[in-house]
């Protein structure tokens, strides 16, 4: 609405347009922060997998070779089994190979909206379908980080 001098107010033609602009672009940028986010957390995850992972294999294979050396070395070994499955269980309770592969799905999705996003405001007209589309396309960004298995395709149409 536009008001002139006189305090009337005027219906704005491009109103609609221009709203439905700016949501495509707050969409756009949503995408762009939810990506870099979900990249620094993939990145995370991992060091996480390698932090817990690593020690677990180191330990169990020396608490092995010092429990076969000598009867004497049976206390050590135990300790040092004992701190490897420590850190085997706290990598299987943190789950964090799954939760990296959760984050880069969700960077890919939320890059694909972006980019998506991007191509259509480079449009002149945009239609409330392309804002349809888009949101539809965010639901399943938000969604890359609970699945178990990757969802091949496009994300599913809505009904109606």
């Amino acid at each position: 609405m536009v008001t002139p001098a006189d305090g009337t107010r005027v219906a704005d033609p491009d109103g609609p347009a221009r709203r439905l602009r700016a949501e495509i672009e707050r969409l756009r940028d949503e995408a762009e922060r939810q990506k870099g986010l979900a990249h620094r957390r993939a990145e995370f995850w991992t060091k996480a997998h390698i932090a817990l992972g690593f020690p677990a294999a180191l330990l169990a294979g020396t608490a092995g070779a010092a429990g076969l050396a000598t009867a004497d070395a049976r206390i050590p070994a135990a300790l040092l089994a004992l701190a490897s499955a420590g850190f085997a269980a706290g990598a299987g309770f943190l789950r964090s190979d799954a939760r990296c592969r959760a984050n880069k799905r969700a960077r890919h999705a939320w890059a694909a909206l972006e980019g998506r996003a991007t191509v259509k405001l480079a449009r002149e007209h945009l239609s409330p379908e392309d804002l349809a589309e888009l949101l539809d396309h965010r639901q399943a960004a938000l969604s890359a980080y609970d699945a178990d298995d990757p969802q091949p395709g496009p994300p599913p149409a809505l009904p109606g």
